[in-house]
């Protein structure tokens, strides 16, 4: 089997970006954490152009699963993201200059796309590897719920298909090989098909 996992190049000013990181040390690590064969993907952090670096990756490799991850700045744990939704509002520009306001990021389409990947089985396993993490909600509006969405509307809602998104935090925060090992074990549990648990994920705010 192949996975795809894509992280994303820095951007607003930082030197690096843990998210590509992570996917990398994945890549590089794929049979020993996976089990099967992974390829990392670099995007850039601009509207649409992104999902077209995914797209043409996907294209490519044929894959099994695909899972995005992004940096999500100021977080404190690994977030298995829930939903996708289908707008467009940046609070600062991309690292093409773009910055939409209030835009769909696929005209006509749906609000909002479901995560195919089993997060609570993810979140179990994860919990009891002692990686911080917890289930979101949001993903942003940003470029990483751009490819959030466009990743479930063009492939990852299909019959049988496994996708989804993760946001990572600062390396100073979960240490790069900690976060290798929490995607892994998302990717794993994705390959297999596990059935989610019933398990509370939720937040009261």
């Amino acid at each position: 089997m192949t996975v795809v996992v894509s992280g994303f190049e820095p951007f607003d000013g930082a030197g690096g970006n843990p998210s590509w990181e992570t996917a990398a040390r994945l890549a590089e690590r794929g049979q020993e954490l996976v089990g099967d064969r992974v390829v990392a993907v670099r995007l850039p952090v601009t509207f649409g152009g992104a999902w077209q670096v995914l797209d043409a990756a996907i294209r490519a490799h044929d894959p099994d699963v695909v899972v995005a991850l992004g940096l999500a700045g100021g977080a404190t744990r690994v977030r298995l993201e829930r939903v996708a939704v289908n707008v467009r509002d940046a609070r600062i520009p991309d690292n093409g200059g773009a910055q939409p306001v209030d835009v769909p990021v696929v005209a006509g389409a749906p609000v909002g796309y479901w995560s195919t990947l089993p997060l609570k089985a993810s979140l179990a396993a994860i919990r009891a590897a002692d990686v911080p993490v917890e289930v979101s909600s949001t993903a942003g509006t940003y470029v990483c719920n751009d490819v959030f969405y466009a990743l479930m509307h063009h492939w990852g809602a299909g019959p049988g298909r496994r996708a989804g998104f993760v946001h990572v935090p600062g390396s100073d925060v979960v240490p790069i090989e900690d976060q290798a090992m929490a995607v892994a074990a998302v990717v794993r549990h994705a390959l297999l098909g596990t059935p989610d648990p019933v398990l509370a994920g939720g937040t009261e705010s």
